[in-house]
């Protein structure tokens, strides 16, 4: 792959406003893109969650939420570093899971990835909201926003509505900030068995 440079990225500062987490750009606090999609769920979502969280038992449930969020940001990590050149080595058992993970996205996802304009990027749309992509560039000959997400066990395309309008909310801010045409989105999914899908 190749890094091109070509945009100049606003440094990243986040901030919580009543508790959900903004991002300060420009004399803005902008809501994240999960803030307002977790603040826009279905009640049939929050149903379902709140169903799996009373059959697990909310203790269980959190441990579950945890792991799976240290996982995924071990597992970011690690791409963000092979993408960027650096070596990433976490040798907690966590880490060594995550690391896996992370193998199978770059040997089955990553191939496409032609050119990188930045990785780990904040992306804003003035006056809106803000949000932060694992990877923006050129994937399969398309301007596109890549999105690397760690999963429990493996998606059905009707699960993740929420993953492509994030997708599209990044999309729709490069397009405005920086005058891009940006028509694709793709996820790089790996469940914590080493099950690839790409989205």
């Amino acid at each position: 792959m190749i890094w091109n440079k070509k945009f100049d990225y606003p440094a990243t500062m986040r901030s919580l406003v009543n508790g959900k987490r903004h991002y300060d750009i420009k004399e803005e606090k902008l809501p994240s893109v999960t803030t307002i999609l977790s603040a826009t769920q279905s009640e049939e979502k929050r149903k379902s969650l709140a169903n799996w969280k009373a059959r697990m038992g909310a203790q269980y449930a959190d441990r579950i939420r945890d792991v799976s969020a240290m996982r995924g940001t071990a597992m970011h990590t690690y791409l963000e570093g092979h993408i960027k050149g650096e070596r990433h080595l976490d040798l907690t058992s966590l880490g060594k899971e995550a690391g896996k993970m992370a193998d199978v996205v770059i040997e089955s996802g990553l191939g496409d990835l032609g050119e990188v304009w930045g990785t780990e990027v904040t992306l804003y749309y003035p006056g809106l909201y803000a949000g932060q992509t694992d990877v923006v560039g050129i994937y399969n000959g398309r301007e596109s926003i890549i999105d690397f997400k760690q999963t429990n066990k493996p998606k059905q395309r009707e699960w993740i509505d929420d993953y492509f309008a994030q997708l599209a909310a990044y999309a729709m801010a490069h397009n405005h900030v920086y005058g891009t045409n940006i028509q694709s989105g793709v996820i790089l999914m790996c469940s914590k068995d080493c099950f690839f899908q790409k989205f």
